[in-house]
């Protein structure tokens, strides 16, 4: 299972544990069977355990919630996305230095 998608699925978890993998999946741009791949996963880990949904009708429903384990996982994905984040602002930011300064140097020769 990809980083991205298993921080993006494990923060989605945290912040609405009643979200069903349906609601995950369209809420994530992923197919309902790969939400269900990687619950899988995420639950084999120990890291999502699984209830059911009380407050729900359906009998079917269920709540996901991070084991301290799950969190710490989350935790360390939070901080290696970041990471590569502000890697991609720098990069992105010298850039645009660069470009400002072509077109700066374009406009002087006029």
């Amino acid at each position: 299972m990809r980083d991205d998608a298993r921080f993006r699925i494990l923060r989605l978890i945290s912040d609405r544990p009643e979200m069903s993998q349906r609601e995950l999946a369209e809420a994530l741009g992923l197919s309902l069977g790969g939400v269900n791949f990687c619950m899988k996963g995420l639950v084999e880990r120990g890291m999502v355990k699984v209830r059911n949904f009380r407050k729900s009708g359906n009998k079917l429903a269920y709540a996901y919630f991070l084991t301290p384990q799950g969190a710490s996982e989350k935790a360390a994905l939070t901080r290696a996305f970041l990471e590569r984040r502000m890697a991609e602002y720098q990069a992105l930011k010298a850039e645009i230095e660069a470009l400002e300064a072509e077109v700066g140097t374009a406009d002087a020769g006029r």
